[in-house]
C-alpha cells in the first residue's frame, strides 16, 4: 500500500478509464501476459489477443504445431459463439498452426491456472487506489507471479459487441474445419489449419 495521501470518491461513476484483465499463462515456463483491455472483452478481442500473443512469442517456439487453449466457457469465447469460432480459424490458418480448444465446465473456472495469476494480482494491489491507466498498469507490471514480472499489454482497441457469424456459416464451419470429441463434445474442440495458397 502506498503511503501517498490520494483524493478518491467512494463512488466513481465516471472514472478515466476501465480496464479488464485478459490473461495469457504458459503453465510449463511459468510465465504470464496480462491484457488490460479498454474495451468490452468480446470474441474478436479475445482472438486479437490470441493472436498478439503468438505473434510476439512464435519465434521462441518454432517446432510448436498446435495450440491449445486452456479456457473458461465464457459467453465470448465458448465453443458455440459463431464469431470466436469464425475468428479462431481464421488465425489457425493465417498462423498456420493447429489449434485445440479446451474448456472448463460452468462453475469450475477456479481449476484454471491463469485465476491463480489474477489472485496474486489482486493481492498485490491489496486495494490501493488505482488513479491513472499508469497506477493499473504498474501495479500489473510490477507484481510477481511464480518469481517472474508478467509481460503487460495495453490494448485500447473499441470492440463491437454483438457480433456474430449466420447460422448456416456455422454450419459450414461444423462440418468443414471442427472436430467435437466424441466424448466431451462441445468441452473439447479440434481445428487442424489450412493452407492458404
Amino acid at each position: 500500500m502506498t503511503r501517498v495521501p490520494t483524493d478518491a470518491l467512494d463512488h466513481d461513476h465516471n472514472p478515466e478509464a476501465v480496464l479488464v484483465p485478459v490473461g495469457i499463462l504458459l503453465p510449463k515456463h511459468q510465465e504470464c501476459w496480462i491484457y488490460m483491455v479498454e474495451s468490452k472483452v468480446t470474441a474478436d478481442c479475445l482472438v486479437d489477443v490470441t493472436r498478439m500473443f503468438w505473434q510476439e512469442n512464435r519465434s521462441r517456439f518454432p517446432k510448436v504445431r498446435r495450440l491449445v487453449l486452456d479456457q473458461d466457457n465464457g459467453p465470448e469465447n465458448n465453443s458455440h459463439r459463431t464469431q470466436y469460432i469464425q475468428r479462431i480459424v481464421d488465425f489457425a490458418d493465417e498462423a498456420k498452426v493447429d489449434i485445440s480448444l479446451a474448456y472448463y465446465p460452468p462453475y469450475h473456472s477456479k481449476y484454471n491456472p491463469i485465476e491463480r495469476c489474477f489472485g496474486a494480482l489482486e493481492q498485490y494491489w491489496n486495494g490501493s487506489l488505482l488513479p491513472t491507466v499508469e497506477a493499473a498498469l504498474g501495479f500489473a507490471s510490477n507484481m510477481t507471479w511464480c518469481g517472474q514480472h508478467p509481460t503487460v499489454r495495453l490494448i485500447t482497441t473499441l470492440y463491437e459487441t454483438g457480433k456474430k457469424i449466420s447460422s448456416r456459416a456455422m454450419q459450414v464451419l461444423e462440418r468443414t474445419r471442427l472436430h467435437r470429441d466424441d466424448q466431451l463434445g462441445r468441452w473439447f474442440v479440434e481445428i487442424a489449419h489450412q493452407s492458404t495458397g
